[in-house]
């Protein structure tokens, strides 16, 4: 699903010059769940958006279901994005003027679905992340972890292939944080595709793979069980 080829990222900040990421070469296969692990500033957070097609390489390749992403423009990265990744953020990231149905449905307006498709798939993704009755509510009536489980519902609904997780348990308790992992898990016994940066060992512990990242490199790469 996933391949990168000496993969750099620079930032230039006036004569300041870092190299976020230094020929990444990794590889992960359609339902797979890696946990991205390295201490702050070691480039996770950099891998992942590239990964996302949030951003774009400075050098390499990055290629996603046999297209080379590096070398698609902004528009053409939308168009590949749309529908086959789902994020989930450590900040949630929920519009705080929308209700929990309406933040879960965004995704699909942007896809043009049909009104009756879009709540169809609503309904399911939040049925499964089992928020039903918060539907109405808005962010701010939640919490933490119910607002993770409606970004992740928002992540799923549209059935992605991938999901990118940033720290998704960085601002809950251990028992919120265990269930979101554990909502993870359930979807990658699914069949979801999942790559999930994080500092905690306990959540790495879900994945199939740990890949360790140290000033932009590869340290190592751990597999941990068979998919």
């Amino acid at each position: 699903m996933i391949r990168t080829e000496n993969l750099s990222k620079i930032f230039k900040v006036a004569e300041v010059e870092t190299k976020a990421l230094k020929e990444i070469n990794i590889a992960v296969e359609q339902g797979e769940f890696v946990a991205v692990m390295g201490p702050s500033g070691c480039g996770k957070s950099t891998l992942l958006n590239i990964l996302g097609m949030l951003d774009v390489p400075t050098h390499g390749s990055y290629w996603f279901k046999g297209r080379n992403v590096a070398l698609l423009g902004d528009y053409q990265r939308t168009q590949l994005r749309k529908g086959k990744i789902g994020f989930v953020f450590q900040s949630f990231n929920l519009i705080d003027e929308l209700t929990i149905y309406e933040n879960i449905e965004l995704p699909l307006v942007y896809m043009k679905l049909k009104g009756a498709q879009r709540k169809q798939l609503v309904n399911q993704a939040l049925e499964r992340m089992r928020i039903s009755h918060r539907r109405n509510n808005f962010p701010v009536q939640l919490s933490g972890g119910q607002q993770q489980r409606a970004a992740i519902a928002r992540a799923v609904v549209a059935n992605p292939e991938l999901i990118l997780a940033d720290e998704p348990t960085g601002n809950l308790d251990s028992v919120n944080g265990g269930e979101v992992m554990n909502l993870f898990a359930e979807l990658n016994a699914d069949g979801t595709t999942i790559i999930m940066v994080t500092h905690s060992p306990t959540d790495a512990d879900k994945a199939n793979r740990i890949v360790q990242l140290f000033d932009g490199l590869v340290l190592s790469e751990n597999m941990r069980k068979a998919i």
